[in-house]
């Protein structure tokens, strides 16, 4: 059956969202999908938002039925807005920022490891799991709401983080397939995403607002991650296009540690009372400055905001503790400490590393957004020392709902580029929708045909050889770097690697290490690095895989040379080609078990 509908999904770290638009019509028309959840035990509503929290209940609660869904009974879990609230409560029970956790390659994200430091009492859930239960409920409501147009018939464009490498994409599709979306679905990065909300909200009038030449910094600071994203204005045939020009990297810095950093602000308001709150509280605490959070800084947010934990001592058992959060005093904490003003030469502050350190999520040590942005404009530039100059700004994620914000991230451009100030695109009026909203544009534009932003891949990848010579007792072989996949290469297309024949272990557990680059743009297919920094190259997944041995090889060492895909869908392949025969063997930048 012929797709009737265009679905955009916001996969995101805090909320997710569903857009879709009927491809019937001359005009895309995306219309937002409200999501039936748990709201409390027993009680189901429709929000517009399903809250990136997964609630995982003990037995004896699950037997009740309190957590049971229209479409499901017996459920042992909640997903949703329950699931957010009792992360203020049972935090030890509540998983979040499940998406954070798929692109820490430090930890096995098929492992049950969340929630992270929880007890063996409770039965913990992999990373890749917990996006598989968000997406699964997503599935579920639009069946609800659309029985007799299965979601596996749709045409379905799912969004993830510019900054993700291709083991993250890879393990998103993963948790979307066990979730029971098309195979065909495809990955959207999410500043792409706002831009496309952006055109569907202006229109044809974009060619107007933006000339050739012209750069857009699409500035994305979302509940756990900030992303940052640089697109241009080019002509082709008489016709303006955009181009995805550069990708930041993945930082761990957004609303979460906002939230985080008022908590300690409020618990010395709770000290000031005599009251001094143990861990659990504080984890409490944490959460509920979330919500404090989101009501001082509303546009008509009140002039203070009342803040309360339950009691632990012996005196306040079952009671709670109070205080007032001031509204101005909450915006300086805020406005100054994420987005402090500082110069474009200015970089963010690197701590020691400790020689313990837990596996815990990978946070920023300087949480000053500006200062990333300073650097990621820097690298970027045309020559060493000159950042690259945006000539617009698109705001999205939803720290950007607070006008405080962005004020002062324009007042800190127009500072470091007073020649030519960046103008504020306009246009998005709900930010906290706009992904899922440029999602489901986009997938229309691509069945309909429209305008989309040209890029390909948004990083170079490298696969890591080692080098052949004399051993050196207790010194590994050099390693050096060979790119398979230059930085742009466009979706649909592939490529043969230009490269002397390379030694591919077959038959016999081996090791393969790969690499990627957001700032080296100009090495093309068969370049070899013989040195690179950790600020060029960085490591991503590396592979585990016993390849199968033909019958018709001798060695377990196969000369070939390597063969470079990247499908319409976005999906990488990497194959190896041997040179002394017919045999193929495919590598993918993924971290499943079954990649062998």
């Amino acid at each position: 059956m012929p797709a009737k509908y265009i679905i955009g999904i916001d996969l995101g770290t805090t909320n997710n969202a569903l857009a879709y638009a009927a491809l019937g019509v001359d005009k895309p028309e995306v219309t937002l999908l409200p999501i039936p959840q748990l709201v409390a035990p027993a009680t189901v509503e429709n929000r517009n938002l399903l809250p990136s929290f997964l609630y995982l209940a003990p037995k004896i609660e699950a037997a009740s039925g309190a957590y049971d869904l229209p479409w499901a009974t017996d459920r042992e879990f909640a997903v949703g807005e329950m699931a957010r609230r009792q992360s203020a409560e049972l935090p030890e029970r509540t998983v979040g920022a499940a998406k954070s956790w798929l692109c820490h390659s430090r930890v096995d994200r098929h492992q049950a490891i969340l929630p992270w430091g929880a007890g063996d009492d409770v039965a913990k859930v992999s990373p890749v799991t917990a996006a598989r239960r968000y997406l699964e409920h997503l599935v579920a409501a639009w069946h609800d709401a659309f029985p007799n147009d299965p979601i596996g018939q749709q045409e379905v464009v799912l969004t993830v983080p510019a900054s993700f490498d291709a083991s993250a994409r890879e393990l998103t599709r993963e948790a979307a397939s066990l979730a029971g979306l098309p195979d065909g679905l495809v990955l959207l990065e999410e500043p792409q995403a706002a831009v496309y909300s952006w055109l569907t909200a202006i229109g044809d009038r974009w060619r107007k607002a933006m000339k050739v030449g012209d750069t857009l910094l699409v500035c994305d600071v979302g509940g756990g991650t900030t992303d940052l994203t640089l697109v241009g204005v080019a002509e082709e045939d008489g016709e303006l296009v955009l181009k995805r020009l550069a990708v930041g990297n993945h930082l761990l810095v957004g609303g979460d540690n906002m939230d985080l950093a008022l908590a300690h602000h409020v618990a010395g308001l709770f000290a000031k009372k005599a009251v001094t709150l143990d861990p659990w509280q504080s984890v409490s605490l944490w959460h509920a400055c979330r919500a404090a959070k989101e009501t001082l800084l509303a546009p008509d947010g009140p002039k203070k905001h009342p803040v309360s934990v339950l009691g632990r001592s012996s005196k306040l058992i079952g009671g709670t503790v109070t205080v007032d959060v001031p509204r101005d005093a909450t915006v300086d904490l805020l406005v100054d400490g994420f987005f402090p003003k500082c110069s474009v030469t200015d970089r963010p502050a690197r701590q020691r590393a400790s020689g313990f350190q837990e596996l815990g999520l990978p946070y920023e040590a300087d949480t000053s957004v500006t200062k990333h942005l300073a650097a990621f404009l820097q690298s970027h530039g045309p020559s060493d020392g000159e950042p690259i100059r945006p000539t617009h700004v698109l705001f999205n994620g939803g720290v950007f709902k607070a006008e405080a914000m962005r004020t002062r991230l324009l007042d800190t451009l127009k500072g470091w580029f007073p020649e030519t100030v960046p103008q504020p695109l306009e246009g998005i009026h709900d930010l906290d929708y706009a992904v899922a909203r440029g999602a489901a544009y986009y997938g229309w534009a691509k069945v309909k045909g429209g305008v989309r932003i040209r890029g390909g891949a948004a990083r170079s990848y490298y696969v890591g050889i080692e080098s052949a010579g004399l051993a050196i007792p207790g010194a590994p072989r050099p390693l050096r770097a060979l790119c398979v996949v230059p930085f742009g290469m466009e979706e649909g297309t592939e490529l043969d690697v230009p490269s002397d024949s390379i030694g591919l272990i077959v038959g016999q557990p081996a090791h393969f290490r790969f690499f990627s680059s957001s700032t080296r743009k100009d090495d093309s297919e068969g370049v070899r690095l013989q040195y690179w920094t950790d600020e060029e190259l960085a490591e991503t997944d590396s592979l585990e895989a016993t390849l199968p041995k033909d019958d018709a090889i001798d060695d377990n060492y196969v000369p070939v040379q390597f063969h470079t895909k990247i499908t319409e869908l976005g999906v990488l392949e990497l194959w190896c080609v041997s040179t002394r025969g017919s045999g193929r063997w495919k590598l993918e930048f993924s971290v499943r078990e079954d990649v062998a």
